[in-house]
């Protein structure tokens, strides 16, 4: 699963990798949480890599669908 991160006035996004298994409605719920706070946004990605931006500077997270859900090729709808 792909997390974006846009960052205030910086052109650029944070794109973490997350495991395949990773729950999508458990990770909104955490991110939810730490957004609401002062502190950092605070993300694991599959390599075991942490990822820490101050809540203040995020300007928007995009969540994107698991992997499961992703099709490509011919086949895909």
């Amino acid at each position: 699963m792909d997390v974006r991160i846009g960052i205030t006035q910086t052109p650029k996004e944070l794109e973490v990798e997350l495991a395949d298994d990773t729950d999508r409605d458990a990770l909104l719920a955490q991110i939810a949480e730490q957004m609401e706070g002062e502190g950092t946004l605070t993300l694991t990605d599959r390599r075991g890599k942490t990822v820490l931006v101050p809540v203040a500077k995020v300007a928007y997270v995009e969540v994107g669908a698991s992997a499961t859900a992703r099709r490509v090729g011919f086949g895909a709808v």
